[in-house]
């Protein structure tokens, strides 16, 4: 596998150490002449050259990293996806939305990687913060800070808001996992009469969260520090301490006579893995390019974090008016995906579904027409759902599932594929195979063992544990799920019958015969479809 690196300026010296450690970067385009002359003493066994088209043209190169000012980024990856190679741009990924949309629909005809720098993402410290948020460690998250503080490198193509905040803004939506509503900017220009120096952030989220972004790089020190504040602890990620970087206060607030009063507490250090951020980005993407999975800073997350950009500068140039986000659902061709989806390549996935917000599509999933994939949904790699189905809010499938058409899975329903599941053991060679048939509704909160088969039409009353194949048409109920009745295709509940005879449905009228404790639409006559 070999990269080609495009600049060598103040943050791609970084990535041109990192490159050449991991062993895979094959050439260099810089086109300013005396660092290029600089680079080729200091670097005689690299091929450094001013020519985009030694990197693109190299059919040895499978993927380039783009690491120039932020104005050059869209015409860069363009050129690269064009060329065929996977591209990983540093922050932000585009300075127009509509650039950046562009950028993700090109790579997606293209069947290219698209990865975005969002360093942060990738460090230690904070994805060890995210699984405590998430974890719950923290109680419910109440209010979350960035401020990112320098003193120098100024820029002229950009102003500080696009500089320094998509990084604070990419975090911030990993740890919350939801976009905010609303957003407003206000900054103050010093240096250049059309380039503020100073921006204040703040995000509104419909969870009650609310955050605030400081940016500046006209400060007396430099500070990167992160704080997040919970109703049980808060956790204050300094990036610029030279230890304890992440630290927890398990501070209170104790009510006396109606009265709040604090209780502070001594901080506590969290050990994470000293891993380097950059190169643990890098290894990302070269992992990415060999299983070509979905980078976990996409396309579509760096197109998030520009929408966020857009926003608030959009409310900075109307002295700090609110601006409501309101994120669009990508339409793909054939399909719809809310942008917190996450869809990994390869699958196949019918025209007319849609994917709702912070759902993950895994790779080799097949997924028919016209299904409706609802919130906070999981599709394991491989799993198969025919047309027409929904799969409401909270839903986990698992790999070894098969969902024929027209199937309903109802809210937080539990799918399992292994019988006797240990932590310390693997047993992916002993998922069973399940089997949902055509037309059949299972309901909230039910659980289906591994290694049945849910009958045609058959109906899972809520929160139902179903523990042994279930016929077609058959109403379950309880734990372990019981046979009480029959249900018609239409999803009335059937008169009760006696083997050998018929039964109609009293809402379409449709007819069934019992027949060795099974039922069956009556030929000619069957149930509404």
């Amino acid at each position: 596998m070999k990269i080609g690196l495009i600049g060598a300026g103040a943050w791609g010296q970084n990535h041109l150490r990192v490159w050449k450690r991991l062993g895979v970067l094959a050439a260099l385009c810089e086109a300013d002449d005396s660092r290029r002359s600089q680079l080729e003493r200091e670097h005689p066994d690299l091929h450094v050259t001013p020519l985009l088209h030694d990197l693109t043209g190299n059919s040895a190169i499978q993927g380039v990293v783009i690491a120039t000012p932020a104005e050059t980024h869209y015409r860069l990856a363009k050129e690269c996806l064009l060329a065929g190679k996977d591209v990983f741009v540093e922050k932000p990924l585009a300075l127009a939305v509509s650039d950046g949309e562009e950028l993700v629909e090109l790579a997606r005809k293209q069947k290219q990687l698209l990865m975005v720098g969002h360093i942060l993402q990738y460090h230690p410290a904070l994805l060890k913060l995210r699984t405590m948020v998430q974890g719950g460690e923290l109680g419910k998250i109440n209010y979350v800070y960035s401020n990112r503080l320098n003193f120098g490198r100024i820029r002229t193509e950009e102003n500080i808001l696009w500089s320094f905040a998509p990084h604070d803004i990419s975090v911030m939506l990993m740890l919350l996992g939801e976009m905010p509503v609303r957003v407003s900017s206000q900054g103050g220009n010093y240096l250049h009469r059309s380039i503020a120096d100073v921006t204040v952030s703040n995000f509104q989220f419909s969870s009650g969260v609310n955050a605030h972004i400081f940016v500046s790089w006209l400060h007396p020190f430099k500070e990167q520090k992160l704080v997040v504040v919970g109703e049980r602890q808060m956790a204050v990620f300094d990036d610029a301490a030279p230890s304890n970087k992440l630290m927890l206060f398990p501070h209170r607030i104790q009510w006396v006579n109606r009265i709040p009063v604090p209780e502070k507490a001594e901080g506590v250090a969290v050990a994470f893995d000293g891993k380097e951020p950059l190169e643990e980005e890098c290894r990302h993407f070269l992992e990415c390019i060999e299983t070509r999975n979905r980078p976990r800073t996409d396309g579509e997350e760096g197109l998030r974090v520009l929408r966020l950009l857009n926003a608030c500068q959009e409310s900075l140039e109307q002295q700090g008016r609110q601006v409501s986000v309101e994120p669009s659902v990508a339409v793909r061709p054939g399909y719809s995906a809310h942008p917190s989806s996450c869809i990994d390549e390869p699958c196949e996935i019918g025209a007319g579904t849609k994917i709702w917000h912070y759902s993950h599509i895994m790779k080799d999933c097949k997924i028919g027409r016209n299904c409706n994939i609802g919130q906070n949904v999981v599709v394991s790699p491989g799993c198969v759902l025919g047309e027409n189905v929904k799969v409401q809010n909270n839903v986990s499938i698992y790999t070894g599932v098969i969902c024929e058409d027209d199937v309903f899975l109802g809210p937080s329903m539990v799918f399992t594929n292994v019988i006797n599941p240990r932590s310390h053991i693997v047993r992916r060679n002993e998922y069973r195979q399940t089997i949902v048939k055509k037309g059949a509704s299972i309901g909230a909160n039910a659980t289906i063992l591994c290694g049945h088969t849910i009958g045609c039409y058959a109906f899972v009353g809520a929160g139902a544990v179903v523990t042994k194949d279930i016929p077609d048409y058959a109403l379950v109920i309880g734990n372990p799920a019981r046979h009480v009745g029959w249900m018609c295709q239409c999803g009335s509940r059937l008169p009760a019958t006696e083997d050998g005879s018929q039964v109609v449905c009293s809402a379409c009228q449709g007819r069934y015969r019992q027949l060795d404790g099974q039922l069956r639409a009556v030929e000619g006559e069957g149930a509404a479809s």
